[in-house]
């Protein structure tokens, strides 16, 4: 049975998901609820919300970690009967537990890496759960196809890392079908999450690109959720972000978390200028800490580039002379300058174009030639394309080109490894290599050199490992498009577009004298060490923590539908008008003071004609027609424009330019409020307005009889805004002698006299 939220979500996304029919009807995992007390809605006319009034009597807490993919590896039973499951030590759900605290139970959801047959899910479902912890979502085959094949790695992965479609042969156009498949997959798996929850005592941390709008799903479940995201690629500029036709969909979605989480402030910038842009979200830095607030919930912004872990490479570095023979390898390489490449087969890698730089070092400095050797390990791609194949075979001829160019017997400048590479294998591999280089020209992270750096230290005098002893030393070179360059200030960070000057760099690194190489080494092994993945996923854990900590002392309330659902969290002591009381209390009263806000109240904020309707004129004139009601319009405009509009209501107060002009009805004339007539200071104010306003487009500059507006609405958000905290320090500096205020508010800055009547003061 589909859910309401589901429902919802389907009439935004397109109003009918016709591959959801096709989807089997699956057996729930039992789920156990620990909220003692009433499971109550937080608000009966939205979202069915599990809530409790009262924190749980459960002490200990649980986290949900929920993944595209789950950290377990399965194959096949020898007798072709079942399923065989263990660990992937590989996977870095599985090592970030261990900066989890000790006693914190770990649950998984996500989809297994092989396609399960249908009769067997529901024994596997337990299997999983019984003996790892482990929830399995598991998609229909088109869904998957469409959800990951499709929309993850057509649209989603090459726009995060910059590559438009610009034409159907590359990238593909929009297929609204790909997105569908992409919402019924994260509400498959929000499913799994909503079975095995207990929403009052469980954090759920989601991660990367492929669940961004599971968020929605599960917030609209259970308003109080504690929930972090956490995105491991890149995200992009607004410029292409903003090319997305489900842009603002995604990015509401994300803002259901708790707290999101990014590699680099880039990154994290680039969100923040996307929510700026397209929502009107300003961020604000308190005490370190990045927060957003949306709808009276502040959502935690963290910039944290994962780690290694490095109990694993140590580990397996104490076996690399067994399991991979490192001597063999000097053997090979002997009076040779090994560089190493070790990447995914992608066409963000970089690998032509650090073999471009490769070929023009042998160029440059022949001294290389015979001595120096590029050996680029290159892992099995895992999306699939033209794109791919095209640079699949660039990089094949460039290898051949190269080799036939400067090779001698005995001697190839390029070494490439286009197969499979165990960690064991790439740590011996790191041990002999002299410098690693990185040409990606986007990456998310990228912890090659952060396991290069390990290798190239070696283990403690106690381990086994031939690099344990003598000097330790080793060299980068870096893509600066990469999220682990800002953390090595001591590598080479180059554009991997200039192939020139990588080449240099490449020269510069492995020509470098020992002591520099040294010197550079040591402080990269400090931060790496210190840095590793248990610290990352322990800072990542303590701040969501410390994001969450009020959610069950705050009223909530669930509004909108589809991917417009939001949580509105307020204070404790708000109670909700209802309308059924004011109209009780309207109906008693003797006198009535009825004050209305013109822009935004009376006319929408958006209208550009901002006469009223004939509607609003005959509500006014009702209203302000019963002798018990004393009926106003307060606000900025000018008395010209508000007696204009307002000519028909007879009864009708008008407070213009804040109060400053007030009129009690059409028959009285405008009394002045304020307590100065002099306006002298608007020859100082205008020559500064108009200077900024020349200077920033979309600005204009309205003049009122007491009081100068600059507006900056229709002007560039981020530019706008810059100019108009200028303008302000501008105008406070100039008029600091003069009897007025200058005030900054929605896009706007004004200066006005200081004793203005405002708001609520006409009938005291």
């Amino acid at each position: 049975m589909m859910s309401r939220s589901y429902t919802n979500l389907l009439d935004l996304a397109s109003g009918n998901f016709p591959v959801m029919g096709q989807a089997r009807e699956k057996k729930r995992l039992p789920r156990v609820m620990t909220v003692p007390g009433v499971i109550s809605e937080l608000d009966d006319d939205q979202a069915n919300s599990v809530s409790s009034d009262v924190p749980s009597s459960v002490i200990q807490d649980r986290i949900i970690i929920v993944a595209n993919q789950l950290p377990v590896k399965a194959k096949r039973r020898p007798d072709n009967k079942g399923w065989s499951f263990s660990w992937d030590d590989d996977s870095l759900l599985l090592q970030l537990k261990d900066g989890l605290p000790e006693e914190m139970e770990v649950l998984y959801v996500g989809s297994l890496k092989v396609d399960v047959d249908p009769n067997e899910q529901d024994d596997v479902s337990q299997l999983l759960l019984d003996r790892f912890k482990c929830v399995p979502a598991f998609l229909p085959p088109d869904i998957l196809t469409k959800f990951y094949h499709g929309f993850c790695k057509q649209h989603l992965w090459p726009l995060f890392h910059y590559m438009l479609p610009f034409s159907a042969n590359h990238g593909g156009r929009f297929d609204r079908s790909l997105w569908e498949a992409y919402v019924a997959a994260n509400n498959i798996f929000s499913q799994r999450v909503i079975e095995v929850i207990n929403p009052e005592d469980d954090y759920v941390w989601i991660h990367d690109y492929h669940l961004m709008v599971l968020p929605t799903f599960l917030r609209r479940r259970f308003n109080r959720l504690r929930m972090g995201f956490f995105l491991h690629s890149p995200f992009p500029s607004s410029e292409i972000y903003r090319t997305l036709p489900v842009r603002e969909e995604i990015l509401k979605a994300l803002l259901n978390s708790d707290l999101i989480g990014f590699h680099t402030f880039d990154y994290a910038r680039h969100f923040l200028s996307c929510c700026s842009r397209m929502l009107g979200l300003e961020y604000q830095s308190k005490r370190g800490y990045i927060g957003l607030e949306y709808y009276g919930r502040t959502i935690g912004i963290k910039i944290m580039p994962v780690g290694i872990h490095m109990a694993q490479i140590e580990s397996v570095l104490r076996l690399a002379d067994k399991e991979w023979r490192v001597g063999e390898l000097k053997q090979q390489f002997e009076g040779k300058t090994v560089l190493l490449g070790v990447d995914d087969m992608d066409v963000f890698k970089g690998v032509n174009l650090k073999l471009l730089a490769m070929e023009q070092l042998l160029k440059q400095h022949p001294k290389w030639q015979g001595r120096a050797v590029l050996v680029q390990i290159t892992n099995p791609a895992r999306g699939r394309g033209k794109d791919l194949e095209e640079i699949q075979a660039e990089i094949q001829a460039s290898c051949k080109r190269i080799n036939e160019t400067f090779g001698q017997p005995g001697y190839d400048p390029i070494v490439f490894i286009d197969r499979p590479v165990s960690l064991s294998e790439r740590v011996a591999y790191y041990t002999v290599a002299e410098c690693v280089v990185v040409t990606a020209v986007r990456d998310g992270m990228n912890l090659t050199p952060y396991e290069y750096i390990v290798c190239r230290q070696g283990v403690s005098e106690s381990g086994s490992s031939s690099e344990s002893s003598g000097p330790k030393k080793s060299m980068l070179v870096v893509s600066e498009f990469i999220g682990c360059s800002p953390s090595l200030s001591g590598a080479i960070r180059v554009n991997p577009w200039n192939i020139e000057a990588t080449a240099e760099a490449m020269n510069e690194a492995i020509s470098m004298a020992d002591a520099e190489k040294q010197l550079r080494h040591e402080k990269h092994y400090r931060y790496v060490s210190s840095h590793d993945v248990a610290f990352w996923s322990r800072s990542f854990f303590q701040d969501m923590e410390r994001t969450c900590k009020e959610h069950f002392r705050r009223r909530c309330w669930g509004i909108g539908l589809s991917f417009g659902f939001r949580v509105v969290a307020l204070d404790p002591n708000f109670r909700k008008l209802s309308i059924d009381h004011i109209v009780s209390v309207y109906l008693r009263s003797k006198n009535r003071a009825i004050l209305l806000d013109y822009d935004g109240t009376v006319m929408p904020q958006t209208s550009h004609n901002k006469t009223p309707s004939s509607e609003v004129i005959s509500i006014i004139n009702t209203l302000s027609g019963d002798i018990k009601n004393t009926v106003f319009v307060v606000s900025g405009r000018g008395r010209e424009s508000l007696g204009k509009w307002f000519s028909p209501c007879k009864k009708l107060g008008i407070a213009a330019e804040h109060g400053y002009f007030m009129r009690w009805s059409t028959n009285d004339e405008w009394e002045i409020c304020g307590q100065t007539s002099e306006f002298g200071w608007k020859e100082i104010a205008e020559p500064v307005m108009k200077l900024y306003t020349e200077a920033t487009d979309g600005s204009n500059i309205e003049y009122k009889e007491s009081a100068l507006v600059w507006h900056h609405r229709d002007a560039d958000p981020g530019f706008g805004s810059s100019q108009a905290k200028e303008m302000l320090d501008h105008l406070e500096s100039v008029l600091s002698n003069e009897p007025v205020a200058v005030k900054s508010g929605q896009f706007i800055i004004e200066v006005k006299p200081q004793l203005m009547t405002r708001y609520g003061e006409f009938f005291t």
